[in-house]
Parts: C-alpha cells; sequence; structure tokens
C-alpha cells in the first residue's frame, strides 16, 4: 500500500493494518530461519509500510496536542 493511500484511512483503520503488518513480519521472520521465503525483498516492504504507518499516527498523535495546546 502507497503511503498516498495510507493518508487516507482513519486512525483504527491504521491501527488494524498496523497489526496485521506486524503478524506478516512474524511470519515471514520464522519462514526465513526456515529457509521458505522466497521473495526476500517482501521483509523490506513490510517494514517499510510498518514504519509508515507509525509515522503517521505519531504525526496524528502530535497534531492532536498541538491543536489542544
Amino acid at each position: 500500500m502507497e503511503f498516498k493511500e495510507l493518508k487516507t484511512l482513519p486512525k483504527s483503520e491504521l491501527e488494524k493494518l498496523l497489526a496485521q503488518n506486524r503478524e506478516k513480519m512474524k511470519e515471514l521472520r520464522f519462514n526465513l530461519a526456515f529457509g521458505k521465503v522466497k521473495d526476500i525483498s517482501e521483509i523490506k516492504k513490510t517494514k517499510k509500510t510498518i514504519a509508515q504507518i507509525l509515522t503517521l499516527l505519531n504525526t496524528q498523535k502530535d497534531g492532536t496536542k498541538k491543536s489542544s495546546h
């Protein structure tokens, strides 16, 4: 999913997507240890998506703090 698409999602959807991607990352690491991962770049993509979601969630959190002061 691209960053533009992530920006349009509500916070609850982002949190759900974050949980799904973290679970996917766990599975990829596990399968990598057993040599079952064929597309290693999938790990990089998943890490990147997790980072983008966390960035959006943190910016939303910071945005609400700044506007309330």
